[in-house]
């Protein structure tokens, strides 16, 4: 809420990289002052070593000279100073929630804690559908009242993969998405469609790889006798779990705990780390440079 009198705050994140020089924090303070805004957070970070600067902030429009509705305007002037400082730049608005679709196959545990969170408010976005390879949780869809949409892929079947990758494609336009979540989604999808995707959408996994790829990691580690596990939330991209990383997480084991206990710990470890993931990404605290992340 704003000051007394004045209207009720509409607040934007701009997200910024460019290379470190002098001027760009004077350049964008000018910019939204000079435009009736009122930046309300700010948070920076300097790569020394790559001589790049990053920058988030946080901005009521409310009061915007040219009105709150011509939001353009401001993202011209936006443009403007890009183009004079080598940035690459995103603006969102507090007002259009992301949409997301999350995709799952059997294991349930991040699909249900994604879910209870959505419905006790802690992530402000939504959720119009979850799409599957399989039929198996299409009632957690259902108890949530979620669109459930079953695309399932028959190896016997020529291009099976091509063709239901293409209807998720025209399920991700029906439902307006704008970010894909792979909540334990046991396909491997397309180089094209990840390299398309590969901005907005998350994919979490243990973080034994690539020490124990494949199936059955938790026996393997055991048979080794490990002693951290771990989980890892990362933008998913053409190189196969090797994406920006964005949340990670680890918890100690000891020689007295058996494979179900890594097992239950290890989906502890995905469910929170996927979701400090998911929320870093629909608040807009994350730049993506390179194979790495800056998170705000």
């Amino acid at each position: 809420v704003g000051e007394a009198g004045s209207p009720p705050q509409l607040l934007g994140t701009l997200l910024v990289s460019c290379p470190d020089r002098k001027g760009v924090v004077a350049a964008l303070g000018q910019l939204f002052f000079g435009l009736g805004c009122n930046i309300v957070d700010s948070e920076q970070f300097t790569d020394h070593e790559e001589r790049r600067y990053f920058q988030r902030i946080r901005f009521d429009y409310a009061q915007l000279h040219v009105g709150s509705g011509n939001t353009v305007v401001l993202e011209r002037a936006i443009e403007e100073a890009a183009r004079q400082y080598a940035m690459e730049w995103s603006v969102s608005y507090d007002s259009r929630r992301k949409r997301l679709a999350v995709l799952v196959s059997k294991a349930d545990h991040c699909l249900w804690d994604l879910l209870i969170r959505l419905r006790a408010k802690e992530l402000e976005c939504e959720v119009p559908v979850i799409v599957s390879n399989h039929e198996t949780l299409r009632s957690v869809a259902e108890l949530f009242g979620v669109e459930f949409v079953c695309i399932g892929i028959d190896k016997k079947v020529p291009n099976s993969k091509e063709v239901a990758e293409q209807q998720l494609e025209e399920v991700l336009e029906r439902f307006e998405i704008d970010t894909i979540v792979l909540a334990r989604y046991m396909q491997i999808l397309s180089a094209e469609f990840c390299e398309k995707h590969s901005s907005h959408t998350i994919n979490i996994h243990h973080s034994f790889l690539p020490a124990f790829e494949g199936a059955r990691p938790y026996h393997r580690a055991h048979e080794r006798g490990v002693k951290i596990i771990g989980a890892t939330a990362h933008y998913a991209t053409s190189d196969l779990d090797c994406g920006p990383i964005i949340e990670q997480d680890v918890r100690r084991i000891s020689h007295k705990d058996s494979v179900a206990d890594m097992i239950r710990k290890g989906r502890d470890l995905e469910r929170l780390v996927l979701a400090r993931a998911v929320r870093a990404h629909i608040n807009d605290s994350v730049i993506i440079w390179g194979n790495k992340t800056v998170v705000f």
